[in-house]
Parts: structure tokens; C-alpha cells; sequence
């Protein structure tokens, strides 16, 4: 009888628990946009010398710092503007003049999105518009304009490289 007991309290707790569980949301609760580095000859290439910060922010802005060998950022864009900056400030010998720094900067709208009750709500935003320097970046692309929480690159950033 005891063995009963425990195996019926056992599957009560089973069932208790799935039903508080998110397995219905998705791991990536925000929408960020997703870049790609890429060469001039449209190759997926990793940058280490790169430092990546936002424009116009009160704290420190640094997202990425040199060092660290990058394929794909994360660009989050500022839930209370419309338009978002970053600087790309390259730091290989030779290429660390802030003269060469480089400037993308996005416009967008957003809008709130109701995802599902474990989820709640989010924002997803509409790229409207870019512009950007070209020191060394020599183009960048928006493959898709609507940033939601998927995780899919939706920019690519194409540097200029020697061939």
C-alpha cells in the first residue's frame, strides 16, 4: 500500500510540474537582430581585431571587444528610439585610426507582439532604412527587414578584403 502511495504522489508531482514549464516558448525571448561578416568576395569570414559598440549611449556601450574571433553579432536595437547606431572600430595594427571607424546605423519602427501565454509579449521591429560608412565595410545588406525572435541572420556586413 505504501508503494502505491509513493508511486501516486510521484506522478501527481510529474503532472504538477509540466504544466508550469515554457516548452512552448522559445529559448530567444527577445528580438535581435542577427549580422554576418562576409568578404568583398561574399565568403562568411571570422573577425577578431574589431571592437563593436553603440552610438549615443549613457553607459558603456562596448558589445564586443577585440579578441574575439566573430561570424555572426547580435545588433539589439533600442526599444524607445527609432533609429539605432554602432561603430565599428578595427584594432589590427595599422587599421586603429578612429579615422577609419565605421558607422552602421538602422531606422525602424517596433511593435508589440503577444507570442503566446508562456511567452508573453515582445516587440519586433521593421527595419525602414540604413545607412553606413564605407572605410572597410564595403556594403551591407538586410536580407529580410522583419527582426523577430527567430534566430536567422537578417544582415550581412560585407568588409573590404585584399583578393
Amino acid at each position: 500500500m505504501n508503494k502505491i502511495l509513493i508511486a501516486i504522489a510521484a506522478v501527481a508531482a510529474s503532472l504538477l510540474c509540466q504544466g508550469c514549464n515554457t516548452s512552448g516558448c522559445t529559448d530567444n525571448q527577445n528580438s535581435l537582430p542577427l549580422a554576418g561578416f562576409y568578404s568583398s568576395a561574399g565568403e562568411a569570414v571570422s573577425i577578431s581585431d574589431i571592437d563593436i559598440s553603440g552610438v549615443g549611449q549613457a553607459t558603456d556601450s562596448l558589445l564586443y571587444a577585440s579578441g574575439t574571433s566573430l561570424h555572426l553579432v547580435y545588433l539589439p536595437f533600442r526599444s524607445k528610439y527609432t533609429t539605432t547606431s554602432y561603430v565599428f572600430h578595427y584594432t589590427q595594427e595599422g587599421l586603429d585610426s578612429p579615422a577609419l571607424n565605421d558607422t552602421i546605423s538602422f531606422a525602424y519602427t517596433s511593435e508589440p507582439y503577444f507570442a503566446s501565454e508562456e511567452c508573453g509579449a515582445m516587440l519586433t521591429y521593421t527595419i525602414t532604412g540604413m545607412t553606413y560608412t564605407r572605410h572597410l565595410i564595403q556594403s551591407v545588406e538586410i536580407v529580410d527587414s522583419l527582426i523577430t525572435n527567430t534566430d536567422i541572420e537578417r544582415i550581412k556586413i560585407y568588409f573590404r578584403t585584399e583578393q
